[in-house]
């Protein structure tokens, strides 16, 4: 989950998992808010890489987000987007040349090539590369290193580094454009299901939430036999729910078990200070919903204006004072490109 691609390009410009772990829906007075990976430690290495996944385990990471589209060959592949110009060298592989197309992918019209008109085998045979490299020249340093990986490697890793560290690692899959890929033929919900029943993941007490902006695909999820937790992810600019009211969260409670907010939806701002915290928590709460809020960046540029240090948008502000400000308002968890520091935040 992100901002959308035309929102980020114009910000930018200026498991199987340990048996006896049950993951919390909330983190509750006892427990720390959960510190959820970004697409990995995507702020530093090149995003949905398993070295992206790795540092953030090693940051402190409870979960690790991979965004999942398909396959021509109907495999769940990690990009947080179908159309790979952007974060893989496809466009210099001679052989793919003729595959670059345009399409209409929820109304926007991009042009590029996508992950459904490519075999798993021919995805392997890309690298991946740093998706905003003037922003983050430091992680663009790792481009070419790492292939495209799939969910189950994913869950693989999480399962492995649980075991080797003694501290479950969850995942957080999102269904990406699922109505998108359902007018293909290639629905996302059965295969998120067949997925976590493969990784004994299918289970309210999994460490495992699914994610979507969508409600729907979050409800047939259900009705196909998901059984894991689901999170509507919500952007400040949302019309399908109500985030801003105490009715519209309860409705949410119907099809979901928490909402994942863009998250100046929890703390506001301006763009140049941060204000108080909303409702919205104490609402989710009184609903039995987790709030997980997206997604705390440790730029300048994507930070109010009082948090810049320095004049430079690439350079690193007072992200600190967000990640405080969100601990503060109760939230159960949080997205951060940057897990490490959100770790450290959290004390």
């Amino acid at each position: 989950m992100s901002l959308t691609r035309r929102t980020l390009a114009t910000t930018a410009a200026a498991l199987m998992a340990l048996p006896a772990f049950a993951a919390p829906t909330f983190a509750g007075p006892s427990r720390k808010p959960l510190v959820i990976a970004h697409r990995g430690a995507s702020g530093e290495r090149p995003e949905h890489t398993l070295m992206a996944y790795r540092l953030a385990i090693a940051e402190g990471a409870d979960f690790i987000e991979p965004d999942c589209v398909v396959s021509k060959d109907g495999h769940l592949v990690v990009r947080h987007e179908n159309e790979i110009g952007g974060t893989t060298d496809v466009a210099s592989h001679p052989e793919f040349a003729a595959r670059k197309t345009e399409k209409v992918i929820d109304g926007q019209k991009i042009a590029g090539w996508f992950t459904e008109d490519f075999t798993l085998a021919e995805l392997k045979t890309l690298r991946a590369r740093e998706r905003l490299p003037q922003l983050r020249p430091a992680s663009a340093a790792f481009d070419g290193k790492e292939p495209i990986v799939t969910y189950q490697e994913v869950a693989d890793l999480a399962k492995a580094e649980s075991r080797r560290l003694g501290r479950p690692i969850g995942t957080y899959p999102e269904m990406k454009h699922p109505t998108y890929f359902a007018s293909l033929g290639m629905p996302l919900e059965p295969r998120f299901v067949d997925a976590l029943k493969t990784n004994g993941l299918n289970s309210a007490a999994a460490p495992v939430f699914v994610q979507c902006f969508e409600v729907e695909p979050l409800k047939r999820f259900r009705e196909l036999g998901g059984r894991s937790r689901r999170i509507m992810l919500v952007e400040r600019s949302s019309t399908n729910v109500d985030v801003r009211s105490a009715v519209g969260v309860k409705a949410i409670a119907a099809f979901a078990e928490g909402i994942g907010p863009e998250w100046p939806l929890v703390v506001p701002t301006d763009g140049g200070v941060l204000g108080s915290a909303t409702d919205l928590v104490k609402d989710a709460h009184a609903s039995g919903l987790a709030v997980h809020p997206w997604t705390v960046r440790a730029e300048n540029v994507f930070l109010p204006k009082t948090l810049w240090r320095g004049t430079n948008p690439a350079d690193r502000g007072d992200v600190d004072a967000v990640y405080k400000a969100l601990f503060a308002a109760g939230v159960d968890g949080l997205f951060s490109d940057f897990p490490g520091l959100a770790a450290k935040a959290r004390g």
